[in-house]
């Protein structure tokens, strides 16, 4: 039995929000762990005070991670606590939450510290350092939420296999073979004997 359109859209509804509201908290995570570069101030811009200093790498590195690691866990949660028939609206839910969730962790992480950073960089004299704020240089790692999570759910369906859609989880002759339930549900005959159990 198929469910209404208006309860897969609150399916998918509740999914996007509950996953979307987890980015804010990726973020000052992501800001905690994030670690500390330093700039410089050269005419009002600020620079890497070494070049060859690899922490806005790991900076994104860490998001991706923190990220990654949140979409596994919201699939999992998702693929536990919905049902057959909600999947359609579950996997959109992550997918658009996922993304969602992403931009806001960028933003938040990034919000923190930025105002004393652009202050110092606005007004410091030449050859002020001052330490940068979390900041997502490859902005491809947004798409690190949403499709961990839409794997793992994917995942855990082919692993756990839920019964198909049209399969009423009856017990007894016909569950292999069922065609759609009721009427047109097809129960093999026993041995000597028809559907019917008369003897042949």
């Amino acid at each position: 039995m198929r469910r209404p359109t208006g309860r897969l859209l609150a399916i998918w509804a509740v999914t996007s929000a509950v996953v979307t509201l987890l980015g804010p908290l990726a973020g000052l995570l992501w800001a905690a762990v994030a670690p500390k570069v330093t700039y410089v101030v050269v005419q009002g811009e600020a620079l890497l005070a070494q070049p060859e200093d690899q922490g806005p790498i790991t900076i994104d590195a860490r998001f991706a991670l923190i990220a990654a690691v949140a979409g596994i866990a919201c699939g999992a949660v998702a693929y536990l606590a919905g049902g057959r028939d909600n999947d359609s609206a579950l996997l959109l839910g992550l997918a658009v939450g996922g993304a969602a969730a992403a931009v806001l962790a960028w933003k938040t992480g990034n919000l923190v510290g930025l105002g004393h950073f652009e202050d110092v960089v606005r007004h410091g004299r030449d050859g002020t350092t001052v330490t940068g704020v979390a900041d997502l240089r490859a902005k491809g790692l947004l798409t690190s939420w949403a499709l961990p999570a839409v794997a793992v759910y994917g995942l855990l369906e082919l692993v756990v296999r839920r019964l198909p859609a049209g399969d009423l989880g009856d017990a007894g002759a016909g569950e292999a073979d069922e065609v759609g339930g009721g009427e047109l549900d097809l129960e093999s005959a026993p041995a000597g004997r028809d559907v019917d159990g008369r003897e042949r």
